[in-house]
């Protein structure tokens, strides 16, 4: 799907499951046309609901993205549960407090890597696990009673009503090749993004933007900067200075590693060498082996990884001396749009912030 390989039966191949994407494709229209028809249940929760998530698989800056909508409305005063599914985690499916906005409760073997991560990116977020975001959205208001919620990879989470639906799309390649899986790497065709009230594109290179993907809709224009590094046990974040000198060993386990190993060297670091493993990897002793192996072969002093992956490390430290999390920031150059619809949101639902918890 990717043209990585093109030989005869990889066309072949490719072309059967190009067929493949038109009923897969069909079937989820219907899916979403019975829920906008009411054939199909979903609830409301009875606070504000935001959306964040893609059409692409894989990463299109949705963690940044939460934690920027949520930072905008926490230093407003608004208390902030975001209800993610904990993918990849041992309780994934159970419905599970990962945060309570002061004390974090699961790790991330257990919740999942993303939404511990978040929980550490802002003190004070509250976020709660489980596969029924309704049923997660009123086990957070019985206990943590929150202001809003923001649902982190909803965009297909239908059964979950929303009142603000924001859609990440790469600003290069929007719809990828335009097909659905299981020919293409959509999870929906194109047409479902009209169901969004703001698209952000991300990754947006230098010079490109102004012309809307999705016709018709606010449009938000973002990049993801590397801001600094932080040490893997803690600690204030720094420049990038110490890491341009010495030799340095970048490795991760995210759905797009090539972009970070990119950003490494767009702010002046080049990596002596790189190790990615799979998305949402669970770092166990035969990838801190690895990561070690392959630190001494190279004669690295220095271990850069993302913020996401380093949630995962803490607990094999030790085991990683010189080990540096580098600080992803989203940066906007016109928030407005975005702006504008969470103000519209706040005022025309407005929730009174309870003195304690429920």
């Amino acid at each position: 799907m990717s043209g990585k390989r093109s030989g005869r039966g990889d066309r072949a191949l490719l072309a059967l499951l190009r067929l493949a994407s038109r009923p897969y494709a069909a079937v989820l229209r219907l899916r979403a046309l019975g829920y906008r028809l009411g054939l199909i249940p979903s609830h409301r929760l009875p606070r504000p609901v935001i959306s964040v998530g893609n059409l692409v698989l894989g990463g299109t800056g949705k963690t940044p993205m939460v934690a920027w909508v949520a930072g905008r409305l926490m230093s407003q005063g608004k208390r902030v549960c975001v209800l993610s599914r904990g993918y990849g985690g041992s309780a994934e499916g159970e419905i599970r407090i990962v945060s309570d906005g002061e004390n974090l409760l699961l790790s991330p073997e257990e919740a999942g890597d993303e939404p511990c991560q978040l929980a550490g990116m802002l003190p004070g977020l509250m976020v709660v696990i489980g596969s029924n975001r309704y049923r997660a959205g009123l086990h957070a208001l019985e206990l943590l009673n929150p202001d809003i919620f923001i649902l982190d990879d909803g965009y297909q989470h239908l059964k979950l009503k929303r009142d603000l639906n924001l859609l990440l799309l790469d600003a290069e390649k929007p719809f990828d090749n335009g097909l659905t899986l299981p020919g293409g790497f959509l999870r929906e065709a194109p047409a479902a993004a009209g169901r969004a009230d703001v698209v952000v594109c991300t990754r947006t290179p230098e010079g490109k933007g102004g012309g809307a993907p999705v016709p018709g809709k606010p449009t938000c224009w973002t990049k993801h900067r590397l801001s600094g590094i932080v040490p893997l046990g803690g600690g204030p974040a720094t420049g990038f200075e110490s890491a341009q000198g010495p030799r340095v060993m970048a490795f991760s386990g995210i759905a797009n590693p090539g972009a970070f190993f990119d950003g490494l060297e767009a702010v002046g670091v080049r990596p002596v060498t790189t190790l990615s493993f799979p998305d949402h990897v669970s770092y166990g002793e035969p990838e801190i082996a690895a990561i070690v192996r392959l630190k001494t072969a190279s004669r690295s002093t220095v271990l850069l990884t993302t913020q996401k992956d380093a949630v995962k490390l803490l607990p094999h430290a030790e085991k990683l001396p010189g080990c540096f999390a580098v600080v992803l920031e989203l940066e906007f150059r016109d928030s407005h749009p975005l702006e504008d619809a969470l103000s519209k949101l706040l005022t025309s639902s407005p929730s009174p912030s309870p003195p304690g918890r429920g």
